[in-house]
């Protein structure tokens, strides 16, 4: 058995551990720390697998933004959690393992029962990705051959944006989302705060513009933006902004804008919605993932920032 084996297995046994003392841990925080680790183990998964693009996915979303939002969470339900009287009851716990059971036994028997040969467009897309001039097959098939899933996708986080923010009191409407953080200036987080922001911005722009020719693109890229943001947010070195704020409107539509201006161009003067002129293809797509990099960033921060709940107060 080669070492790599061992280690597989060894993963695959540690992420399986972790996975269950998540879900039977009393404590909401442990449960939260858990499963961000889950979430970077997982990453380092899809590495195994030779998936890098999904790997910095779910290292930028499970290990940084949801992270994030979890740890926020659990802070908030800290006192829930102090005050509850009661526990779930043991025909609620039977009934949420027997689900869980259920779902797993249904994904295992639809992995089992796919085809030995699944039907795939790859041989299409391959012979076909000169086209756009991009080396990376990822980016190819997201900015291409499924163009319009990749901008629908943009949207559907607008319109998440837009259902956060219409949850506001009037009160606080056009205000600022979430509280005004304070932490200790020489604390371990506002020295990461200070820290890791520089690096990050320069991991984000190099994993956005790498994403032509090697893993990484505007979602990846984007995400970690938002992480270190965020972090400068909770370290109360910033403050989110105004969402009346006319710049910060530009920029959470310029992505989905950009794309859908270039996808009527293309019905105009190409051969279809969303077609790029083979000679513009590459300076097209990266010009979208530029737009799409600051909309995501400013979209999923926002998102995590949650509910406007200040006024209109500087």
């Amino acid at each position: 058995m080669s070492i790599a084996t061992v280690f597989e297995i060894v993963l695959a046994a540690v992420v399986l551990t972790l996975g269950v003392w998540t879900i039977v841990v009393p404590e909401t925080f442990s449960a939260t720390v858990g499963f961000v680790a889950y979430g970077l183990l997982v990453a380092l998964i899809w590495v195994r697998l030779d998936a890098a693009d999904v790997a910095l996915t779910e290292a930028a979303i499970g290990g940084g933004l949801g992270g994030v939002l979890l740890l926020s969470a659990a802070a908030r339900l800290r006192d829930a959690d102090m005050m509850a009287d009661e526990a779930p009851g043991k025909l609620l716990r039977a009934g949420a393992a027997a689900l869980s059971v259920l779902t797993a036994a249904a994904l295992a028997g639809a992995v089992l029962w796919l085809p030995d040969s699944a039907p795939t467009l790859a041989p299409a897309a391959v012979a076909n990705a000169w086209a756009t001039g991009l080396s990376n097959p990822v980016t190819n098939v997201l900015m291409a051959f499924r163009a319009m899933d990749t901008m629908l996708e943009k949207i559907v986080l607008l319109l998440a944006i837009v259902g956060v923010w219409s949850l506001a009191p009037d009160s606080a409407w056009g205000g600022r989302p979430g509280p005004r953080h304070q932490a200790d200036p020489r604390g371990v987080l506002a020295f990461l705060a200070r820290l890791l922001p520089p690096v990050g911005i320069v991991i984000g722009i190099y994993i956005l513009w790498t994403g032509s020719d090697h893993p990484g693109g505007a979602f990846q890229g984007g995400a970690v933006l938002a992480s270190m943001w965020l972090l400068a947010v909770m370290a109360g070195l910033a403050d989110t902004p105004l969402v009346s704020d006319r710049s910060v409107r530009f920029i959470l539509v310029a992505g989905p804008g950009l794309f859908l201006l270039v996808g009527l161009a293309g019905l105009l003067f190409g051969a279809a919605f969303l077609s790029y002129p083979p000679a513009l293809a590459k300076p097209l797509i990266l010009g979208i993932e530029v737009a799409m990099t600051l909309t995501i960033a400013a979209t999923l921060g926002l998102l995590l920032a949650g509910v406007p709940e200040r006024g209109m107060e500087p």
